[in-house]
């Protein structure tokens, strides 16, 4: 067995790897972790963008209470991926909120995963493996994936599913059975990272018939059959997951079974196109209008079996598989989002830059391989060179593409200077202005967000809400009226309708509107606490404390609940009742402004200036923009006598 792998090496010096110029695992991993570092520089500078709040750990899920509902409660987070999210879980842990630490973790994942995938192929014997590494690091088309924080779900799983790949092949030379142990751990990691590692085990396969021309059933599909246990197991959960608890479904997923099939054929030359000529690269691509009647349509998929034939006779009668084991990997990984499986995403676009993230090896693997062979008689300086060439061009526009991830207001305003017609931009952008302080710049984008899909309930919420917001709220309960009749159970335009008919005096209209929410939803925290907020505004402080309460039994550390708990017993019992509710919420979130703003207010109010002062001074440290604070910081520290401290920190309000 150790001369077959010695075999494999001496193929590989022969087709060219030894004119790779650094040798050793060590000095190649260095080298990629440099020149990522370089074109992804611009990362470092970036903030958190479109769904990362999704997957960062929520408050109530930062505990280690929290971090077994990641494992065993099924929908504690947005898709059941529980390794990933408790590697966010132990990421918060060590830097919090700061988005500079997510980043810098994605940053060295794809790091490792080239390196890995360059290990591979050069255990594979594949011809420039070392050059196809440095083209997946620095390639444009896998920025989305690098630079965006929620694809941490792409690259940790990504690792992993080249780390089981180069375990099993070591096991597949050497057939001792913890090498096969520690592959199928290491599988398994990667399925609960992300399930489009699923199709590991059909790419060993292909793999196995590409170094042997033959798959034996004992020697190469019997030890891979618990990985397709494993895997159809996990992708028939996260299929079920984008359907029944993310929203998978619905008139923008209906296609029948020949819509499907074109799709396909579109999607798979569509992601050629891009890895070939990365531009232009949009964070939501314009959606595709698939129809059947269109002679132009069925040229994709044609076209796409023609090939996929003529590298078949090509493998039959010149023995040449690596160009269709590079199409049946390519292909095979990409089938999750080939269309015949519905994906949440779709509903805004059929295709995405992070969706080949894992499919793309396959065919910079091929390249590399082809480019080697091809300039193998030629002088060493020329090749390094434009091969030096085409990695600088590549990371130059990595580099670029990377900027477009530094916040919400650059991504929406440049996918949509690339794709005006994107409503989900409009909207997005809308929303990030609202939060912003900005909600007159929003309703533009709402109302072009309306025209190009008109009757959406996210977008008729979010109109109202930015109505709202801008204190017409008789102009926003259309809007939110209309977005309950799309949705009924749409808790928050239920929400939002309950504040803008409160905000009119309609507050016996509000409560039934969130009464109702509960007759819906009688284990809703929010709907509890909502219906709480409402009847503390209308002074009905007893009834609120029950809500509040409520709220609490359903979601006990859950800072934001516990939080009011405590104000509803300031007003109907004093601060001694209150105070143990407040500490419970502090230790819940430690990082909440609010959390120590309010406890600090109730203790200054009632005459306990310093211990006041002390959390004030706090909220203000960790939202420097917390204008309320500054205020009420101010009239504790004139109490206390500190005068020049206070007449600072007034001045800072205004600001």
């Amino acid at each position: 067995m150790t001369r077959r792998t010695t075999t494999a090496a001496a193929r590989s010096t022969s087709h060219g790897a030894r004119r790779w110029p650094i040798d050793s695992p060590g000095g190649n991993a260095a080298l990629i972790l440099f020149v990522v570092l370089i074109a992804y520089w611009p990362v470092f500078s970036a903030g958190f963008i479109w769904d990362d709040n999704a997957h960062l750990t929520r408050a109530d899920l930062r505990s280690l209470g929290g971090l077994g509902r990641i494992w065993f409660e099924i929908g504690a987070t947005q898709q059941y991926y529980p390794l990933l999210h408790s590697a966010f879980w132990i990421e918060h842990r060590l830097w919090g909120d700061a988005a500079l630490g997510y980043h810098a973790i994605n940053l060295v994942w794809h790091a490792l995963a080239a390196w890995l995938f360059g290990l591979v192929l050069r255990r594979l014997a594949v011809p420039g493996a070392w050059f196809a590494a440095l083209l997946f690091a620095l390639h444009p088309v896998c920025v989305e994936s690098v630079a965006w924080i929620s694809e941490q779900k792409n690259t940790l799983s990504l690792t992993l599913y080249l780390a089981a790949a180069l375990a099993y092949l070591r096991f597949d030379d050497e057939r001792r059975p913890w090498r096969h142990a520690l592959a199928t751990g290491l599988f398994l990691l990667a399925l609960l990272t992300k399930t489009v590692t699923a199709s590991l085990p059909a790419a060993l396969l292909v793999v196995a018939w590409w170094r042997r021309g033959r798959v034996d059933w004992r020697r190469d599909v019997v030890p891979l059959l618990p990985w397709f246990v494993l895997g159809v197991s996990g992708g028939l959960l996260t299929a079920w997951f984008e359907h029944a608890l993310i929203g998978a479904k619905g008139e923008a997923f209906e296609l029948g079974p020949l819509e499907r099939l074109l799709l396909a054929g579109r999607v798979v030359w569509f992601y050629l196109g891009k890895l070939a000529w990365p531009h232009p690269l949009i964070f939501t691509y314009p959606r595709w209008e698939i129809d059947a009647s269109s002679w132009v349509a069925w040229l994709f998929p044609a076209s796409a079996l023609v090939g996929l034939a003529a590298l078949v006779m090509l493998a039959w009668r010149q023995g040449r598989r690596a160009p269709l084991a590079v199409a049946l990997l390519f292909g095979g990984t990409l089938f999750p989002v080939l269309g015949f499986v519905n994906v949440y995403p779709f509903i805004y676009s059929l295709v995405a830059d992070h969706f080949q993230y894992h499919a793309s090896l396959a065919v910079f693997a091929g390249a590399a391989a082809g480019l080697t062979r091809a300039t193998a008689r030629l002088a060493r300086l020329w090749v390094f060179g434009a091969a030096a060439a085409l990695l600088v061009v590549c990371g130059v526009l990595s580099s670029r593409q990377s900027r477009t991830y530094r916040d919400l207001f650059v991504l929406y305003e440049t996918t949509l200077a690339r794709n005006p017609g994107s409503w989900m931009a409009h909207n997005n952008l809308g929303i990030a202005l609202v939060k912003d302080g900005r909600a007159s710049e929003a309703l533009p984008h709402y109302r072009e967000a309306l025209r190009l899909r008109p009757g959406h309930e996210d977008i008729e919420n979010n109109f109202g809400y930015a109505l709202i917001e801008l204190g017409r709220p008789a102009e926003a309960v259309p809007h939110l009226r209309r977005a309950v009749e799309l949705r009924p159970d749409y808790r928050q335009a239920r929400n939002n309708l309950a504040s803008a008919l409160l905000a009119l005096g309609r507050g016996d209209e509000s409560l039934e509107v969130f009464r109702e929410t509960l007759r819906m939803f009688p284990d809703d925290g929010d709907a509890h606490f909502n219906l709480g907020l409402t009847l503390a505004r209308l002074g009905r402080t007893i009834e609120a404390q029950s809500c509040f309460e409520a709220a609490v039994r359903i979601r006990p550390d859950d800072a934001k609940y516990v939080l009011n708990v405590g104000n509803a017993l300031l007003f109907n019992r004093g601060l001694d009742a209150a105070m143990p509710h407040y500490r419970r919420a502090l230790e819940l979130d430690p990082a909440s402004a609010m959390a120590r703003y309010t406890v600090g207010r109730a203790l200054a109010e009632r005459g306990r200036y310093g211990e006041g002062a002390e959390l004030l001074m706090r909220a203000v440290q960790l939202d420097p923009n917390f204008a309320p604070a500054y205020g009420d910081l101010a009239a504790a520290l004139e109490a206390m006598g500190r005068f020049s401290e206070a007449e600072r920190y007034r001045a800072e309000a205004p600001r």
